[in-house]
């Protein structure tokens, strides 16, 4: 997770992760909107496919990015927003 509050008005942090498979990469985003909904905030905008290697959800003040992982080595968002502090770092 990237705290992106300093660097662009995009959104205050983006989360970046990956799934081995289109049915994980769905089933990641199927969670975070479930959560959501029982949490009782807005509905997010999803874009992207698992098909396609990547999914965006976006929550307002947190995007969430679900590639697959060559899609994920190929945008490198880590490196494009390399200024941006880690907040949070999983392996």
């Amino acid at each position: 997770m990237l705290d992106m509050r300093d660097i662009t008005l995009l959104s205050d942090y983006f989360v970046l992760c990956d799934g081995s498979s289109t049915r994980q990469m769905q089933a990641i985003v199927d969670e975070l909107l479930e959560k959501l909904k029982k949490s009782g905030s807005k509905q997010a905008i999803v874009e992207g496919t698992p098909d396609a290697g990547w999914m965006l959800v976006d929550f307002g003040s947190v995007i969430a990015h679900i590639f697959s992982p060559s899609q994920r080595a190929y945008y490198q968002l880590e490196e494009l927003w390399q200024e941006a502090p880690v907040v949070v770092k999983v392996l």
